[in-house]
């Protein structure tokens, strides 16, 4: 089983859409595709001022659709190079905007998945402070770096460079369900047992052209599609993994302090790999191994 997340709520606007055909988009796929309920995590902080002007109403599209929302920092700070009181004002701030609406989750995703890095006593602190605030980890465990492949996408829109969609989607969907897979093998070896997945996805254009694509195909692939709410039920929640450092997926951190040698993450999160690839299939610049 598997459930989708969506971060940096609202999003710049990438190559192909305006911010509201974006959300326009991204509703109708998920609903076309029967998706059931995916979380939104909103960065409050954008809202308002450049591509985040409308991002309230096209947060409240996603929450009417049937969707939820949660915290994912006022302003997208890094944790390893942020004070830890600070850091804790920015995730009040985002609580304060999202508390009362519609569809709101207390769930917390650190941004970039930085989870204080090598420094234990802010990691621990800020284990410490999302307690407190009754707030639980919106960990993740299955990702492919799709921020990467859309700032590829963007670049070379930006550029005028012709960009084969259909590969492009070819590589969206592909690299996710490997992903999907890759994450499930590995929690297998290290909890001995299959964890609900939660999939990291961003806002962005491309998740408006594929996203319905990557559900059927997660389908295809043997996957159950679940809510966001049927995934944070799982007991793989309560892991508190102890690593050298604490950043990247929940699925890494258990593969690390399990013994795990490298690499413990999918090969298309290095992103020079993703990089060839991209150029080769989907800009037909060079070849790729």
């Amino acid at each position: 089983m598997i459930a989708l997340s969506f971060d940096d709520v609202p999003r710049a606007r990438g190559a192909f859409f305006t911010p509201d055909e974006r959300t326009q988009r991204i509703v109708v796929e998920l609903k076309e595709a029967n998706a059931p309920q995916a979380v939104f995590f909103v960065n409050p902080g954008a809202i308002g001022h450049g591509d985040g002007v409308g991002g309230a109403e096209r947060i409240a599209a996603y929450v009417a659709a049937g969707h939820v929302i949660a915290n994912h920092s006022n302003s997208h700070p890094r944790l390893s190079t942020t004070d830890t009181a600070a850091y804790l004002a920015d995730i009040d701030a985002a609580a304060a905007w999202l508390k009362d609406r519609p569809g709101y989750r207390p769930w917390f995703r650190f941004p970039f998945l930085d989870e204080g890095g090598k420094d234990k006593v802010k990691r621990d602190a800020l284990r410490t402070g999302l307690v407190a605030r009754g707030l639980r980890n919106g960990y993740v465990t299955a990702e492919s770096s799709d921020w990467h492949l859309e700032a590829l996408t963007r670049e070379a829109a930006k550029t005028g460079k012709p960009i084969d969609r259909k590969a492009l989607g070819d590589l969206y969907v592909t690299w996710h369900v490997e992903a999907a897979d890759f994450a499930d093998a590995m929690l297998q070896r290290v909890t001995g047992r299959q964890p609900v997945q939660t999939m990291l996805l961003h806002e962005t254009d491309l998740a408006a052209l594929y996203i319905g694509d990557l559900v059927r195909a997660l389908r295809k692939a043997g996957w159950t599609v679940v809510s966001a709410d049927t995934a944070y039920a799982d007991p793989i929640g309560n892991a508190m993994p102890d690593t050298p450092s604490a950043n990247g997926t929940l699925t890494e951190a258990l593969a690390w302090q399990a013994g795990v040698p490298a690499p413990r993450w999918y090969r298309y999160n290095q992103t020079d790999l993703a990089t060839a690839v991209f150029r080769d299939k989907v800009l037909g610049e060079s070849d790729a191994e």
